[in-house]
């Protein structure tokens, strides 16, 4: 199973990831969680120690560069790099959940895939064609990664989304995109979401109601102000999680 998941900055997609990670983790399976948000926080949400001295592959210029076979000066690099030794060299865990950080995939103006851009997608692609996994991907915030092509083969792209107009704008727009890029499975997911006002308010402005809906907690915040991992405040949304899964795999089996 492969679970993409974006949305408006802010609105917790990477919170809602974390929790899945972990809810998955409990439930016996084997969750790698891959990090391309420009500015990623997986590590610090997981409870990573020193989450700050990961490197994200996508900074790593030179290697990416010498995987691509690019020469300098030559329009030309390899369209099959080889990757394989990345995927285990790169891969952190913590508590049963492994995590690879990718960073931002920068493309060139116009659509022209970059070589690191190429690495990284060869990567991506490999690791989200694994069988025997749980791959949870975590976006970019915004709708810019649909047209890169680094969300292919994902089997199911979570839309997180809270009560506000703005929100609703946003996950619309992804969903828009997200439809043309073929992906099969698409929904939304309610967060910060307060009573049964803000159920009401998401379903008629999506046209459907979330899969499911992550309360506004209070104990989340508290755990990420004090730079603990997030999952440990796991029991605080375990229900929604558990809908929010369940709802995932009744849909994969229609």
């Amino acid at each position: 199973m492969k679970i993409a998941i974006s949305g408006k900055g802010g609105v917790g997609k990477t919170t809602i990831m974390a929790m899945l990670a972990k809810y998955l983790q409990k439930q016996g399976k084997e969750v790698l969680v891959i990090d391309a948000d420009p500015s990623p926080h997986m590590a610090q949400s997981l409870g990573l120690a020193e989450d700050e001295k990961i490197t994200p592959i996508a900074e790593m210029k030179d290697l990416l560069v010498e995987r691509s076979g690019k020469v300098d000066g030559s329009p030309f690099y390899n369209i099959n790099p080889q990757v394989d030794d990345l995927l285990s060299r790169f891969i952190v865990e913590k508590d049963g959940i492994k995590l690879m950080v990718l960073g931002a995939i920068q493309t060139a103006k116009g659509g022209c895939a970059c070589p690191e851009s190429n690495v990284l997608k060869r990567m991506l692609t490999k690791l989200l064609l694994a069988p025997s996994q749980v791959v949870l991907l975590d976006m970019e915030a915004g709708v810019e990664h649909l047209g890169r092509g680094t969300i292919a083969g994902v089997d199911q792209l979570l839309i997180v989304v809270i009560p506000s107009k703005s929100g609703v704008r946003t996950a619309l727009k992804i969903k828009k995109l997200a439809e043309e890029s073929g992906i099969p499975r698409i929904s939304y997911v309610g967060n910060l979401v307060a009573d049964d006002d803000d159920r009401a308010f998401l379903a008629e402005a999506l046209g459907e109601p979330p899969l499911a809906c992550f309360p506004d907690s209070a104990a989340i915040r508290k755990t990420e102000r004090a730079g603990l991992a997030i999952t440990g405040a796991l029991g605080e949304v375990e229900e929604a999680a558990g809908q929010l899964i369940n709802s995932i795999l009744a849909q994969a089996k229609q």
